[in-house]
């Protein structure tokens, strides 16, 4: 069995501040990031699909003490977006000083942005993520 979309595919689009996932013809469902098969009902037969970004803030944490080699990185806010197409993703809020969060982010409308984080000594080099601004 074959990825439709790879994370390496998934992460050169984020580079290009596009959000790809996959659609699944048979129930309808929206699956990001990229799995094998629908979040939903489980089929391999998905399409891939470019998303909108946009999406709702549902909860949120703020990092104080970053991974090793992103120490320079904290504090950050780190958020679970519920898409409009429908899944949840994570990501960071980089428009907003960590010391001002509080639970007025929840339910706030954001959109999809991209950061390139730098590689360590754990990864194969630079990868994007998502990160989110206030729509």
């Amino acid at each position: 069995m074959e990825y439709k979309l790879s994370f390496r595919q998934y992460h050169k689009a984020l580079m290009k501040n596009k959000l790809m996932g996959l659609s699944c013809p048979r129930c309808g469902a929206v699956t990001c990031p990229p799995q094998m098969s629908c979040r939903s009902c489980t089929a391999y037969d998905l399409e891939i699909t470019e998303l909108s970004g946009r999406g709702k803030i549902t909860t949120f944490t703020t990092i104080t003490v970053a991974p090793e080699g992103r120490e320079s990185e904290a504090p950050y806010i780190v958020v679970l977006v519920e898409l409009e197409e429908g899944p949840w993703i994570m990501g960071n809020l980089y428009d907003l000083d960590p010391s001002r969060a509080d639970l007025s982010l929840i339910g706030k409308q954001v959109e999809l942005g991209c950061r390139v984080f730098p590689g360590d000594r754990y990864s194969d080099g630079p990868m994007a993520r998502p990160a989110f601004r206030f729509a």
